[in-house]
């Protein structure tokens, strides 16, 4: 017993996850069951791959190897032959039972199995036998059955598929198993397919890997972390010193303008204080008052003080790819060079009217006045990044497809619900 009487935070489910192949093997299915493994991995989770090839995805994650899961083993692919053809071979049963023995004590201790498209394709129909066997059981694990592919919905699978056993294992709501697909379109065949209610099926979309992709620094992932810098649409950057001739006060009312439209707009300012103005620190507490003032202390970050010094260039590269717009409200600039930045990162500008300014951006920039009204900014600097259809679906899915955001909206209250 901890000290002071204090209970022990509950353990988490220790999760299985079940599929015929993991990565190094190529495949979206595989790249997906990998991604969840150590994202249920990162939330505290004791986490186990079984499939019949791959590799250890993670330190964290143990694999465990069943070379009869695979559906390339030659066993298996004997005896889909026959099963494609509509016969049920002598040895499926004797099969099935060889996969159940290996497969119990791999179960050992999991209280939540995950099947990864083995109960929605017919590529190695033993293996779904034998985990309808161990379900069967008393007492199994619970039982989340992911379907990604619908064999009996494609027009591909159809010809090998027959009525009755083992093939109805593939078109059956399983007593208990929760039913998860990737989309809703998938919901609908599946519900349709099962005779089931849509609505007792979960859509749990796949995700993206946003640091991967943009090779995003270890600061900027952290970041993402524990704000909400994702959900920011649109998410405005003002790459400046805090100094009044930079009227940051102006982004803050044009952001909160924004959200009193709906729209959970942000704003990141990257730089520091001015150090050569004793009044740098006076600024920032003035602009700190107006942000608590306008709601936005959960949507307006000055990162400079959140990390206590400037961001590096290579964090700043990374906010130029997750920023919406570059916001330059300046009342007084000599070159501008985030003008230079945001052009080469494909950034919409919006920026005043400044000679400096104009020379560099042209017609390409959306000008405002320095003392224009902050509603009035919002609803053009909205217009500017609606009509962008790609940025627009960009934005859409950074904040939706994130797969942080998957995980914690779609996957993590199915692991641990209420």
């Amino acid at each position: 017993m901890p000290s002071g009487g204090s209970a022990l935070p509950p353990a988490r489910p220790a999760i299985a996850l079940v599929s015929y192949a993991t990565p190094p093997v190529i495949g979206g299915v595989e790249r997906v069951l990998a991604r969840h493994a150590v994202l249920m991995a990162d939330a505290g989770h004791q986490v186990r791959v079984i499939a019949g090839r791959g590799g250890a995805l993670d330190p964290r994650v143990r694999f465990v190897e069943i070379p009869l899961v695979n559906s390339r083993h030659p066993t298996i692919e004997r005896l889909q032959r026959a099963l494609d053809e509509g016969r049920v071979p002598a040895e499926f049963s004797e099969v099935a039972t060889a996969i159940v023995a290996q497969l119990a004590p791999a179960l050992a201790g999991i209280d939540i199995v995950i099947a990864h498209n083995v109960c929605s394709l017919n590529l190695n129909l033993a293996l779904t036998a034998a985990l309808r066997e161990l379900m069967d059981r008393p007492a199994p694990p619970r039982l989340i059955l992911w379907h990604h592919d619908l064999a009996w919905a494609s027009l591909l699978h159809r010809p090998t598929l027959h009525p009755g056993t083992p093939w109805d294992l593939l078109r059956t709501a399983w007593p208990g198993a929760v039913q998860v697909v990737v989309s809703e379109g998938r919901r609908a065949e599946l519900a349709a397919l099962m005779g089931i209610r849509p609505e007792t099926i979960t859509v749990v979309p796949n995700g993206v890997d946003l640091a991967k992709m943009w090779k995003l620094e270890p600061r900027t992932i952290e970041l993402i972390a524990r704000t909400d810098l994702l959900g920011a649409a649109p998410l405005l950057l003002m790459p400046a010193r805090i100094t009044p001739r930079k009227n940051i006060e102006l982004a803050l009312r044009v952001v909160a303008a924004m959200r009193a439209s709906g729209r959970p707009a942000g704003l990141i300012v990257s730089g520091p204080a001015d150090p050569h103005r004793p009044s740098g620190g006076a600024y920032l507490e003035q602009l700190l008052a107006l942000r608590h003032e306008l709601a936005l202390d959960e949507s307006a970050w000055f990162l400079s003080e959140d990390l206590h010094g400037p961001p590096p260039d290579a964090m700043m590269d990374d906010l130029y790819r997750l920023a919406d717009v570059l916001f330059m409200p300046s009342r007084d600039e000599g070159f501008g060079l985030p003008i230079l930045e945001a052009a080469i990162n494909r950034l919409p500008i919006v920026c005043t009217p400044l000679p400096a300014l104009r020379q560099l951006a042209g017609d390409a920039a959306l000008y405002i006045g320095p003392d224009d009204d902050p509603v009035g900014i919002s609803s053009r600097v909205l217009r500017l990044v609606d009509t962008d259809r790609m940025r627009r679906l960009a934005r859409e899915f950074r904040s939706k497809y994130a797969w942080a955001t998957v995980y914690r909206e779609r996957i993590a209250p199915l692991l641990d619900p209420g």
